[in-house]
């Protein structure tokens, strides 16, 4: 996250996830949330407490800029900061902390990218719905946000992947 254009990218997708958060709602059943591929693809060089940190800035940012519960997000998005490293381990493998190399959509393939994402989103939806409705709504209302959520955000989150995976290319003259 040193570099500029990385802040700024970071910056960008903030506002994408604060305008889908205020103007995107499709329906009670369906939220959508990019803020957990934002975690998972940050770079691996940062250390856990750098991704903790990263996470609750984010996140507290879209929860104080949205019109939702102050600390909903962060709530849900601290434990997957706390896990993206084991997650990458155990679908990427350990090279990618071995070697200090970047996640990449192009070597590591969609169905791995997909697999990542899918295992963040699940965690981030659990947690954030499970606080969302406490207790308060039925089981099966639970289930089918959590569907509809996730299909959502596994496909907005696609992009997202590849923005932030993407790599750089030598200038040619």
């Amino acid at each position: 996250m040193n570099s500029p254009g990385r802040i700024f990218t970071y910056l960008i997708l903030l506002t994408v996830q604060v305008l889908l958060c205020n103007y995107l709602h499709l329906s009670q059943y369906v939220m959508v949330s990019i803020l957990p591929a934002m975690v998972l693809f940050s770079d691996v060089r940062l250390s856990g407490v750098k991704v903790l940190c990263l996470a609750f800035v984010l996140s507290f940012a879209v929860d104080f800029l949205s019109d939702g519960v102050l600390g909903l997000n962060v709530l849900a998005l601290i434990p997957v900061a706390f896990v993206r490293d084991g997650v990458i381990r155990l679908v990427f493998g350990e090279d990618h902390f071995a070697r200090g190399e970047g996640i990449s959509l192009v070597r590591q393939g969609i169905w791995k990218i997909s697999a990542a994402i899918i295992m963040v989103q699940s965690l981030f939806l659990l947690i954030y719905i499970w606080a969302d409705g406490a207790g308060t709504r039925p089981f099966w209302f639970c289930a089918l946000r959590f569907a509809a959520s996730l299909a959502a955000g596994g496909v907005l989150s696609l992009p997202v992947a590849r923005v932030l995976t993407a790599e750089k290319t030598p200038d040619r003259w």
